[in-house]
This record gives C-alpha cells, sequence and structure tokens, in this order.
C-alpha cells in the first residue's frame, strides 16, 4: 500500500466517525518557542491547553513535522528522519480511552479491501502505564488481546506532558511485531526493532504542576474537559504495510536512494558507511523540499540556517559517495515525483523551488572551494611551526563561518598529515550549543515577563479585548503589572514592566508589522509604550517604560496610539503589499514574498531570485507600484473561511497559523490578494510613493528589496534630486546629460590607470634587467637579491628578475618589501639542480612562509632585519 493511501485511509476513516479533517499547518511555526512544527499535536496546542475555545469536537490531521534536534544521527539508525508525518486523531473534550482505543484497533486490524490496514492482530502489542488499570482493561475488552501483550511500563514511556505546567496523563502505544529476522522475543520492553512503534494514544486527564524530568512534578487533579491527542507514525505504517526494512525504503524515499546511489556507483547494502550517507541524502533532499515548499528559505539563522545545513548535508554527502557534480538537480525532482501525491504544491511550485535549492548548493560548492584554501593556509602554518595538530578554533571557525563540515576539515587535514584538536572542537560546538539552548528558553519564556505569570493573567481575565483595527484609543484597566521575576505591586517612575489591559487599541507585531508607539495615562502615573507582543494566544502584552507616577493593578488608563505612528505603520504595511504584487507583475509568480518588515517610513521584501535585478527592471518594479497609488486602488478587508480564500488565490505567508475564518486584504481586487492580519490605509493613493531605496542579496537564490514609503519616500527623493542638482552644478552639465558626462569621465580615468599600469610595468622590465645584469655567482647559480622601491610589487618583480637570467644557467632572484615580506623565484635550471623556492624563502625567514619549488614567499620579518636577510641568499644558495 503506497504511502499516499495510507494516508487517505486514516483521513477517511476518522471523517466517517464525525471528525473534522484539518488540513496540515505549514512547517513554520508561530509558536515561539520552536523553528518548525515537530509534533502531530502543535498546532492543536492551543485547544488542548485550553488557550483558546476548540472549533470542533473531534479532529483528524496528517500533519507534516521536521525534528533535527539529532540530525547528526540521520541515517545511522533506520527508525528516524528529519522529515515525517503524523497522522493523528483528537478529541477536545468529546470521546476518551473507550472510543480511541476502539478507533485505534479497528483501524489497524480490519481488513484492507474494508478500508483498514490489515495488521495480523496476533502480531499486536500494546503498552499501558503501570497506574492505568482502565487501559487495561478496555484493551482486554476490545480487542481481545491476552494480559501478556498488554505491556505495563513508567513515567519514562507510558506518561506524557508537554515539559511545562498544564494537561498530562497516561499513553498507551501500539507495536507490531516484525518477526524473528528484526530481533529478540519479548516484546517492545526488550526489542523495540523488532517490535515497531507505529501509533501512541495520549489521555490527557490530568494537571501537572512545576518540576523537571519525566515525573519530577506533582500532579494538582483532574482536567475540566479530558482531551485525546494521538500520532500515529505514518512512516512506520508505510514501513510495516511496505514489507521494507525502514522508513528510508518506503515508497516516498527508497526512489531518492537509488538515484543518489546510481549516480555514485554504488550499491545499497553493500557498504555501512556509503548505506548511511545514503540513507542521509535520500533523508535531506526529502525535507528540504518540504521546507522549501512551506517558504522556508536558506540563511544564516534561525529556519533558515536549519535548511541551509540539511541541503549542504545533503551535497557532502554525495561528494562522500564520490559524486563531484551537482546533485540536486538530479535529486530533487525525484522527491518531488514521490512527495506530489500527497502534497501538490511541491509540483506546482517546483520552479521557486529548485531555484533556491540548486542556487544554495552552487553557493555551498564554491563555499567548498574557499573553506579548501583557509584550511590549506591553515595546514601549512602548522607544519611551518612544526606542529602537527590543527587547533580546535580553526576547526570551529570553518565550521562556524564558511559552512566547512568538520568531517571534511578531519578528512582534508588527515591528507596533509595533520590531526585536528577534536576536543577543542567539541568544546566549542558545545558553547555555541549552550548558547541556542540559552536562547530557546528566553523565546519559551516569552521575553521580560514569565509566561507562567501571563498564563495566570489569561485564565483569570480572559483573552485581551483588542480593538486595534477599529480604534486607536480605549479606558482601560491594569489587570496585572510584570516584571522579569513575576508580579509587580506597582512600577515606579523609570521601570520598564511588561502591563496587560482588559482592552488595548495597540497593534501587537505580527505579520511583518513593527507594534504600535503610544502612551498609557492615568490619575497616578504616565507610561510610554515600547513594545506589544503576543506571547500566549488571546492575550496582547505592552512593554511599558513609566515616564511619571506609578502605575498599579487596578489602574483606570486611557490607551492611547501614536495616531502620526499608525499613520506612517498603514502606509507601509499597505506598501508591502503594493510592493509585493509589483514584484509578480513583472517578474512573475515565483517571485513569492519569503519574508518581510515595515515600520512607518520604510519597508522591506525578501523573495526567491537569482542574480540581481537591473536598474530598468528596478524601475519596473517601482512604476509598476506607484502606478497603483496613482490610480487609487481601493482597499478593501473581507472575512471567509479559509478554503474559500484559498479559492479566491488569496496569497497566505507560510510562518503565520490561521483559523477557520480568516482576513483577506486586497488592493485592486485581484492584483493583490493576501491574507493578513496588519493594519492598512483605506485607498492605495494614502500610501503616497513608494520610493526603492536598494535591492541585493541575502543569500543564496534569496533577495531584498527596500523602500521608503509615506513622508520618508518623499524626503528620500528630494534628497535624491538635490544630490543631482549638486554633481550638475559640480560638473557644469545638465541633469539630462549627466550620465554621458560622468560615463565619459569613468572611461577616462580607465585610460589613464591603463597608461599608469603601462608605464610601471615598463619601470619594472627596466629595473629588473638591470638587476639581472647585477647577478652574483654562487655555486654556480646567479643570484640576484633586492628591495622592491615604492609603487613596486615584490611578486612581480621576482619573477621578471627570474625570467631575465639566462635560461640555460641556474638563477634565482629574491625580492623584500618594507612590511617584511619576501617572494623568492627560481628559474627552472635551479629547480633542475635541486634548488627549492619554498625551502630558501623559509630559510631566509626562520621557518616562515612557503609555496611552490619555483615560487614561493613569506613574511614578518623586521624591517631592520630585511636587507641582512636577503644578503644571506648567496651563502644559502652556495651551500645547497
Amino acid at each position: 500500500m503506497r504511502t499516499a493511501e495510507i494516508r487517505t485511509r486514516f483521513l477517511d476513516f476518522f471523517a466517517a466517525r464525525g471528525h473534522t479533517i484539518v488540513p496540515s499547518a505549514p512547517l513554520p511555526t508561530p509558536d515561539p518557542t520552536l523553528l518548525f512544527v515537530n509534533a502531530g499535536m502543535v498546532p492543536f496546542k492551543p485547544y488542548l491547553t485550553g488557550e483558546s475555545a476548540a472549533p470542533w469536537p473531534r479532529a483528524t490531521s496528517v500533519q507534516k513535522c521536521v525534528r533535527t534536534l539529532d540530525i547528526e544521527e540521520v541515517g545511522k539508525t533506520t527508525r528516524h528522519g528529519s522529515f515525517f508525518q503524523m497522522n493523528g486523531n483528537f478529541s477536545l473534550g468529546d470521546y476518551f480511552k473507550e472510543e480511541a482505543i476502539a478507533f485505534a484497533w479497528e483501524l489497524s486490524t480490519a481488513a484492507q479491501a474494508d478500508g483498514g490496514y490489515g495488521l495480523d492482530p496476533e502480531r499486536i502489542w500494546v503498552t499501558v502505564h503501570h497506574s492505568d488499570e482502565e487501559s487495561r482493561a478496555l484493551w482486554r475488552r476490545i480487542s481481545g488481546l491476552p494480559d501478556a501483550r498488554i505491556v505495563a511500563r513508567g513515567d519514562e514511556d507510558n506518561f506524557w506532558s508537554m515539559g511545562v505546567p498544564g494537561p498530562c496523563g497516561p499513553c498507551s502505544e501500539l507495536y507490531y511485531d516484525r518477526g524473528p529476522a528484526f530481533g529478540r522475543e519479548g516484546g517492545p520492553a526488550v526489542d523495540e526493532d523488532r517490535f515497531m512503534e507505529f501509533w501512541n494514544l495520549v489521555f490527557m486527564q490530568f494537571e501537572r504542576g512545576e518540576g523537571t524530568g519525566k515525573s519530577g512534578y506533582p500532579i494538582l487533579g483532574e482536567l475540566p474537559r479530558r482531551n485525546i491527542d494521538t500520532g500515529m507514525g505514518l512512516e512506520r505504517m508505510a514501513t510495516l504495510l511496505q514489507g521494507v526494512d525502514n522508513l528510508y525504503e518506503t515508497d516516498e524515499t527508497r526512489p531518492v536512494l537509488d538515484r543518489a546511489a546510481a549516480l555514485a556507483g554504488v550499491r545499497y547494502g553493500a557498504d555501512p558507511a556509503a548505506d548511511v550517507r545514503l540513507r542521509v541524502v535520500a533523508d535531506h533532499v526529502r525535507t528540504a523540499l518540504m521546507l522549501l515548499a512551506d517558504g522556508t528559505a536558506p540563511g544564516n539563522e534561525g529556519r533558515g540556517y536549519v535548511l541551509r545545513r540539511i541541503l549542504r548535508r545533503a551535497v557532502r554527502s554525495m561528494r562522500q559517495l564520490g559524486y563531484q557534480d551537482p546533485a540536486l538537480p538530479e535529486l530533487l525532482p525525484v522527491s518531488r515525483d514521490c512527495m506530489a501525491p500527497s502534497y501538490p504544491e511541491v509540483a506546482e511550485q517546483f520552479a521557486r523551488i529548485a531555484d533556491q535549492a540548486y542556487g544554495e548548493e552552487d553557493a555551498f560548492r564554491a563555499t567548498l572551494r574557499q573553506g579548501t584554501a583557509v584550511l590549506d593556509t591553515a595546514v601549512a602554518k602548522v607544519k611551518a611551526e612544526g606542529g602537527r595538530s590543527l587547533p580546535g578554533a580553526q576547526a570551529f571557525l570553518l565550521h562556524d563561518t564558511y559552512g566547512f563540515p568538520v568531517d571534511l576539515t578531519l578528512e582534508m587535514a588527515a591528507e596533509q598529515g595533520v590531526e585536528v584538536d577534536r576536543e577543542g572542537f567539541t568544546a566549542l560546538m558545545a558553547e555555541q550549543r549552550e548558547r541556542a539552548r540559552a536562547d530557546a528558553r528566553a523565546r519559551k519564556s516569552g521575553g521580560s515577563a514569565d509566561t507562567s505569570a501571563l498564563r495566570a493573567v489569561l485564565d483569570a481575565h480572559g483573552p485581551t479585548d483588542w480593538v486595534a483595527w477599529e480604534s486607536l484609543t480605549t479606558e482601560s484597566r491594569v489587570l496585572a503589572v510584570l516584571g522579569a521575576e513575576g508580579p509587580l505591586p506597582v512600577a515606579a517612575a523609570g521601570q520598564i514592566a511588561t502591563v496587560v489591559l482588559d482592552r488595548s487599541p495597540f497593534y501587537a507585531e505580527s505579520g511583518g508589522q513593527e507594534s504600535d508607539a503610544g502612551r498609557l495615562s492615568s490619575a497616578s502615573g504616565e507610561a510610554e509604550v515600547l513594545d506589544v507582543q503576543r506571547p500566549l494566544p488571546g492575550l496582547v502584552a505592552h512593554q511599558v517604560r513609566v515616564t511619571g507616577g506609578e502605575l498599579a493593578p487596578g489602574d483606570t488608563v486611557h490607551a492611547a496610539v501614536d495616531p502620526e505612528w499608525r499613520l506612517g505603520a498603514r502606509q507601509a504595511h499597505s506598501g508591502t503589499h503594493v510592493l509585493h504584487a509589483a514584484l509578480r507583475e513583472v517578474l512573475g509568480p515565483t517571485a513569492l514574498q519569503a519574508g518581510s518588515y515595515n515600520r512607518p517610513g520604510y519597508l522591506r521584501l525578501d523573495f526567491p531570485w537569482r542574480g540581481g535585478l537591473s536598474a530598468d527592471v528596478r524601475g519596473e518594479v517601482e512604476e509598476a507600484a506607484n502606478r497603483a497609488l496613482r490610480r487609487d486602488l481601493p482597499v478593501d478587508v473581507r472575512w471567509m473561511t479559509l478554503p474559500e480564500a484559498k479559492e479566491l488565490g488569496a496569497l497566505a505567508l507560510f510562518d503565520e497559523t490561521y483559523g477557520e475564518q480568516v482576513r483577506v486584504v486586497e488592493i485592486g481586487g485581484a492584483w493583490s490578494r493576501e491574507l493578513c492580519g496588519g493594519t492598512h490605509v483605506g485607498h492605495a493613493s494614502q500610501i503616497g510613493t513608494v520610493a526603492l531605496t536598494s535591492e541585493g542579496s541575502v543569500g543564496a537564490g534569496m533577495r531584498r528589496i527596500e523602500a521608503a514609503v509615506g513622508v520618508e519616500g518623499f524626503g528620500y527623493l528630494a534628497r535624491e534630486r538635490d544630490l543631482v542638482s549638486r554633481i550638475a552644478e559640480q560638473l557644469g552639465a545638465p541633469r539630462a546629460e549627466l550620465p554621458e558626462r560622468i560615463a565619459g569621465l569613468l572611461d577616462r580615468l580607465k585610460a589613464a590607470d591603463r597608461e599608469n599600469a603601462r608605464l610601471r610595468q615598463r619601470a619594472v622590465l627596466e629595473r629588473a634587467a638591470a638587476l639581472a645584469g647585477q647577478a652574483v655567482e654562487a655555486g654556480g647559480t646567479r643570484v640576484v637579491t633586492a628591495v622592491a622601491e615604492d609603487g613596486e610589487e615584490p611578486r612581480a618583480l621576482a619573477q621578471a628578475v627570474r625570467d631575465r637570467l639566462p635560461a640555460a644557467h641556474p638563477g634565482v632572484a629574491a625580492v623584500g618589501a618594507a612590511s617584511g615580506s619576501v617572494v623568492v623565484a627560481l628559474n627552472e635550471a635551479g629547480r633542475a639542480a635541486g634548488l627549492n623556492a619554498g625551502t630558501l624563502v623559509k630559510e631566509l625567514l626562520h621557518g616562515r612562509g612557503g609555496g611552490s619549488p619555483v615560487l614561493a614567499q613569506g613574511g614578518g620579518l623586521p624591517a631592520g632585519e630585511l636587507r641582512a636577510a636577503l644578503d644571506r641568499l648567496p651563502g644559502l644558495v652556495a651551500g645547497g
């Protein structure tokens, strides 16, 4: 049974039993604690934790997931991949254990002809929490399983929580016995390779308190509404139903693995080391395809860095297999064909996906060339200093700055007879990981105020009455004042604190739009609003600086958005939509926004594109944007369901999560139609102007365009006009003639540079001839030493002198520079006589320097020692 069919059967089974089919959320998630969705329940977390009311009592989904914490282990085991799909059914206060167990058993064991998976009931084992006698009894009654195949396990294996205070509960897991060929008898407690877990049923029935680990926390009591969260690994079920050994051999990954093996000329199964690399390629190519399809672009931080690392590991693995040509153009289309039956968007968007992936591979191949040069220099330095080990800091620099894989550093250093300080490298990597963990903890804490304190406010008072779309002012009540350590009784003048109001007119940063600025005023104090965020769904938190008096919980405040700030923000956000539409009008539909940021007067937009935009293209884009403003296109906001919006052609941003009802912002109808929660102008003309200020690269295959809008846009154009006026005045030319006049000046400068270079070259040749005529004999070799004069390039002079020595006679030229560097050039007769330029330069510079046998150089010599060092050359040559 193909994976796409397994997926469809799961959704159809639960839809027929009253579950709403919920489409997979995009892999990038707005959850501040995560980069990507890493479990099937992540999109349902607000409903499972009670943060938001669930729109349905029963739901089912097949959720795309990415986990990369143990990326180095991918391929080494055959059970884990970085991309996987999780089939799930969810009860949100509806059914509980009995129905969840019955559904799982029925779908797993029903005949394939009846819509089930047809697993042999005699080979299924289940586990339950040791305290959950209710589930044990239900399994016996519903499935008829004997007690021997209902295994009790502890908290480590069969009790679930999210690692923080909130819902928790026992779970029950289903395993399938794959037979003696896969391991020992005895059930899942003995061998989880033979007994493969394929479904986990989580029974959320308790609330847990603070604590660490799997069991180091108190159970506070029963939840008022019990929930069910189950997860069936789609790849694991495909492994079982397709009769293959592991997830890399299923129909969605094996074709990529086979193509990689064919390209590299190896056979899967013949060599364990090669097999690991083939599995890495198969996994990472698929993961990259799905991340790119969901709008992630390669970059140097966050999600972009994860994707970049995955792509580079795939390319590197192909290199290790012996394949040196570009690999992704051969492999990515294979993965597309495997995944398109379940995810048609990977085929529909493949032009954009491929452009970004192939550009990243090209950039990495260039990185490998650059990193190789850096490594060679570092290795040469180590050997010149008599060392045998490359410092860990150097390996870390190559890894962190140049993206050079450490295993490649190890391999290439070993080829040159040098070891690598792995302990030093590992220590630096550990420091970097700890910084990343600290950053993750900071994200998880929700900023300056502790998340648990904010959750307590939300639980006590409910969601914020947010009216930013309708009003710039509200009369509000202070619900809480919070500091880094928790609730504060009061915030005094000079303090920065987080304030939660019952009603707020302030726009909270999201969708690329900066948060509003403004003030809070009360009878007892004044505060400036510095930042506005949504640390929890439904809750708006204001970071403020108290400028006078004090603020305390219970105060009534006048909350006022700065109207000029909001006007500028509306202009910038609508300007972003207009520029996005203009880009797509000029460049085509693949110029799809991959990220944006806007604040009053300024906007930037990232989009996938290979190569820079010419001045003419930039002009076309700017003209298309401002044409929309001149036409005063209407700006309309409509609410509709997500399927209706997609049917209408509205563009959705990949890192946003949308509810059942979505807000669609149109500028000129279908010309610009996007899902958006930002603030906007009423008509396009209110933007004022869109003036492009820059366009450049922000990574392989990714461009960034920036613009000034509104008053700032007019100011930018005025400054440009004044600059042109000053240049015209200085050149004494009309503005219309400036391009030709400047081009003429540049041509004359280039001609002057060429003439200067010609004269310098002639001077070098004349001096070289004179120096060659002054050569001294040393042991049968003609030797010339000199110090380069001002404007002379030592390397060029040394080679010119060498070339003027008789070719049939051994000859060597050494030229020093005031900087303390020395270049030694040797003719072929000198090389044949046993001389070596690299050896000579090291003798002159006390072991420093290096190069080829006929041309070498080095530096670091004090200026006062230069002449004496050069005078030693005849003796060194004569001594052999």
